[in-house]
């Protein structure tokens, strides 16, 4: 198995474990980003929020690790 395979595994099981609170973590970095700018840009981070935690959750090839976002 080589060093990707076992980072991959790895990944794969922090966010079986862990996947709604990185996906907690993300919409607040959203909030955080939404609040700074003013809400000038908020489409723009929703957008980039919703991609992140899409990503977050294919990386174990199941889409069954992080939560639904929150309502806004």
């Amino acid at each position: 198995m080589s060093f990707l395979d076992k980072a991959r595994a790895r990944i794969t099981e922090v966010v079986d474990q862990h996947g709604d609170k990185i996906a907690e973590g993300i919409d607040k970095a959203g909030a955080f980003a939404n609040e700074r700018t003013g809400g000038k840009h908020a489409d723009t981070i929703e957008k980039a929020t919703g991609k992140a935690r899409d990503a977050l959750d294919s990386l174990d090839g199941r889409d069954d690790d992080v939560p639904p976002p929150p309502p806004r």
